[in-house]
């Protein structure tokens, strides 16, 4: 057997020589190649039409939402009005004087004497009967109009004297 250090020195001039003969350059004709266009346009085109839907619909779905939200702006504002006018019509039947009214009109009259009952049902005061003379008189009186406001009548004599235009203007009738 050979050392290994007698190896590498005969290794050595075969790899040089094999290096030397791949280094030598030569002259190659280029080689053109196109690459295909069609997949490239096919790409560009897909990539254009999904952009141009995606907003149509993007467009779309944001036209639908203005529409529900005026929708609901509407009915925010009839409802809105409607709470208005039901608080206006339970103040109105919440009135002291429509209620004391409605009750007079179904016969109910003020205790001349006020009488209390206490949680463990005892009556306090005296127990008289309310009768229909005890109705309280609940239209108020018309007010009274100041004398400013209601001045005597001044009365004005007119008298038929003819004035001299007057007696001008009869006398150029006679003469037509």
């Amino acid at each position: 057997m050979s050392s290994p250090a007698v190896q590498i020195r005969n290794r050595v001039p075969r790899i040089a020589t094999a290096a030397v003969e791949r280094a030598r350059l030569s002259v190659v004709p280029r080689a053109r190649t196109r690459a295909p266009k069609v997949p490239f346009v096919t790409l560009v085109t897909l990539i254009l039409i999904s952009g141009v839907v995606g907003l149509l619909l993007f467009n779309t779905s944001m036209q639908q939402s203005s529409f529900a939200a005026t929708s609901l702006e509407e009915q925010a504002t009839t409802l809105a009005a409607r709470e208005q006018t039901l608080k206006m019509e339970l103040e109105d039947l919440r009135n002291p004087d429509r209620v004391a009214n409605q009750a007079q009109e179904m016969g109910m009259v003020v205790p001349a004497a006020p009488t209390f009952l206490t949680l463990d049902g005892t009556v306090l005061g005296e127990r008289v009967p309310a009768l229909p003379e005890d109705k309280l008189d609940l239209t108020p009186p018309a007010p009274i109009k100041p004398q400013v406001l209601d001045p005597a009548p001044t009365i004005v004599k007119v008298t038929a004297e003819p004035t001299p235009l007057d007696a001008t203007k009869t006398q150029a009738r006679k003469r037509r």
